[in-house]
């Protein structure tokens, strides 16, 4: 199973940050954390890597109307989207939302996975310029 999504941005690093919170402002969605993965680790372990952040984003309609369904989908919220440096530019890569159906085999889920992937993909696009 695929679980993710991806694309390659002619951007540096900050700049594909701040246009992947735009593109997921325009879907509805907001970041509510921001991992700095690089600082950790260089922190924490003296590890170098390169530029990597885990945005945590949320649309607080489609997390409440899986939450309605599924208390224990809380586990499988924000859905995670990163952004990493790379020669060149950066890559962006989101969650496939419809792992949340999967995972759980809930169909009922389906509806609301569904949407939130759109939306994801829909960011994609725009970022992509599509």
């Amino acid at each position: 199973m695929d679980y993710q999504r991806s694309i390659d941005l002619d951007l540096p690093y900050d700049q594909a940050v701040t246009a992947v919170k735009d593109a997921l402002s325009e879907q509805g969605f907001g970041v509510l954390s921001e991992i700095d993965v690089r600082g950790a680790l260089r922190e924490k372990r003296g590890i170098e890597m390169e530029d990597y952040v885990i945005l945590g984003a949320c649309n607080p309609d489609l997390a409440h109307r899986a939450l309605e369904l599924d208390r224990s989908i809380g586990v499988l919220l924000p859905c995670n989207v990163v952004v990493s440096g790379r020669d060149g530019g950066s890559t962006v890569r989101v969650l496939d939302a419809r792992t949340m159906s999967t995972i759980t085999e809930r169909a009922d889920l389906a509806p609301v996975a569904d949407e939130a992937a759109e939306r994801l993909d829909a960011a994609l696009d725009a970022l992509a310029g599509g």
